[in-house]
């Protein structure tokens, strides 16, 4: 439409026509980009689902690695307490290191540790049989086979 003076008139309303549509924050053509709000509760959620798959990988490694360190413990004082029992044996030779050796133990309780092995023995054993073991570096000993309890 144009006035009498030759001026262009906008038939549309005026709160209706933005004067830069290239910054309005939705499409402003029929083949401009979609644009959708985010739905906030739906990002959130996926943010605390990954956040929770996350952590508990996180927890069940360190579990593990706990789980590690008991055993490691376990085997240390293992070994603490058979070289005590080893230490307070009749022994009647010197061990060397990375030897393998048999602990035995006598009618009256006491321990003995020797270089003869349970199937050296024979048929009838002397001793009752606890463990073989093996002297390491650090003087403690690795039990390598244990006897049977009774």
């Amino acid at each position: 439409m144009k006035k009498k003076d030759g001026a262009f008139i906008n038939p549309i309303d005026k709160d209706k026509v933005a004067d830069s549509p290239h910054n309005l924050p939705y499409a402003h053509t029929v083949g401009g980009v979609q644009i959708k709000p985010i739905d906030k509760g739906k990002t959130k959620g996926r943010a605390v689902t990954a956040m929770y798959k996350q952590t508990d990988m996180q927890l069940a490694q360190i579990r593990k690695q706990i789980e590690l360190l008991a055993h490691q413990a376990k085997a240390i004082q293992r070994r603490i307490a058979i070289s005590e029992q080893i230490y307070g044996a009749e022994m009647n030779f010197e061990p060397l290191i990375g030897f393998t050796y048999h602990l035995y133990e006598r009618s009256d309780g006491t321990s003995v540790l020797s270089m003869v092995a349970p199937r050296e023995w024979g048929d009838n054993p002397p001793y009752r049989f606890l463990a073989t073991v093996e002297l390491l570096a650090d003087h403690t000993w690795d039990v390598l086979e244990e006897g049977e309890e009774g």
